[in-house]
């Protein structure tokens, strides 16, 4: 008997599988994956497959341009974005110096500082309204007990009612990014300061050399990252306005209610349509600076 003839298991060939067969593993591994797939496609693929297709006329954009409404909304919306957006991470950069002190009433302070992101938005902004109550409210009470005038109606004037609502914005979201912008001071080596104090460096030399420095590249982050959440937050003006008085400070994120409630589906869809320009650099930008 020849060596070729000799069957060996190195020389004996494993049969071919005739077209496309998976694995034990990798069977079991699409069960595992076949649930968060079917909500993922359920949950956010059908719904904004849905949107675009609702939205998908031009002529629906024809009608938003006409819409002073529409046009008021954008104004409020980029207002809401660079005003609300720069005061609060401008405080939030603020205070995460001065909760970095190692006192205990400081410690205290961070607790209570906490709560209005840690609590639930409806009952928080809810609860502001009903104090802004012109009739009722315990701010126009205070003021009607102290100088014997009524209050002024907060929420009938838009310009009032906007900046409320930003005020309300960053109240309710200020501690987040002062949490962030405090975990980045805590991670710049003490001793840079220590030297700094050293050869005689005040405050603010100390932020601009050292802090500044070591935190831009967060900051800026952050910024971009918050005016991506601020684009889609929905509560801080509807439930405290309602988009009102007349939709006047109606944003965005609001302003497809206001279509609904017509029953014009078609023109709440372009609405948040409309808002993808604005979100989509955003994210763009904010995923050029994660990469780097």
């Amino acid at each position: 008997m020849t060596a070729s003839a000799i069957d060996t298991p190195a020389r004996r060939e494993k049969p071919r599988r005739a077209g496309f067969a998976l694995s034990e593993r990798q069977t079991w591994g699409l069960l595992f994956v076949a649930p968060y797939i079917a909500i993922f496609m359920g949950f956010v693929l059908f719904p904004v497959g849905y949107s675009f297709w609702l939205a998908r006329s031009p002529q629906l954009y024809v009608e938003l341009a006409r819409d002073p409404i529409f046009l008021r909304t954008v104004i409020n919306t980029f207002v809401f974005l660079v005003v609300a957006i720069n005061v609060k991470m401008a405080v939030a950069l603020f205070l995460s110096g001065f909760f970095t002190h190692r006192r205990w009433w400081v410690k205290v302070l961070a607790v209570l500082f906490v709560l209005p992101w840690a609590v639930p938005s409806i009952p928080t902004i809810l609860s502001i309204r009903f104090m802004l109550n012109p009739e009722w409210g315990v701010i126009n009470t205070l003021i009607f007990q102290l100088t014997a005038e009524d209050g002024p109606n907060w929420l009938n004037d838009p310009t009032l009612a906007l900046t409320l609502s930003m005020l309300v914005h960053i109240w309710k979201s200020l501690p987040f990014w002062t949490l962030i912008l405090l975990a980045g001071r805590l991670a710049i080596p003490h001793e840079l300061y220590e030297a700094a104090a050293v050869d005689g460096a005040g405050a603010w030399h100390r932020f601009r050399y050292i802090t500044w420095p070591s935190m831009s590249t967060l900051y800026v982050t952050c910024t971009l990252l918050s005016m991506i959440f601020t684009v889609g937050d929905f509560n801080s003006v509807y439930l405290l306005t309602g988009g009102g008085p007349a939709d006047l400070t109606h944003v965005l994120a609001t302003l497809g209610i206001r279509y609904l409630r017509l029953d014009q589906v078609g023109l709440a869809m372009a609405s948040i349509v409309c808002a993808l320009p604005l979100v989509l650099p955003l994210v763009y930008f904010m995923m050029k600076r994660l990469s780097r």
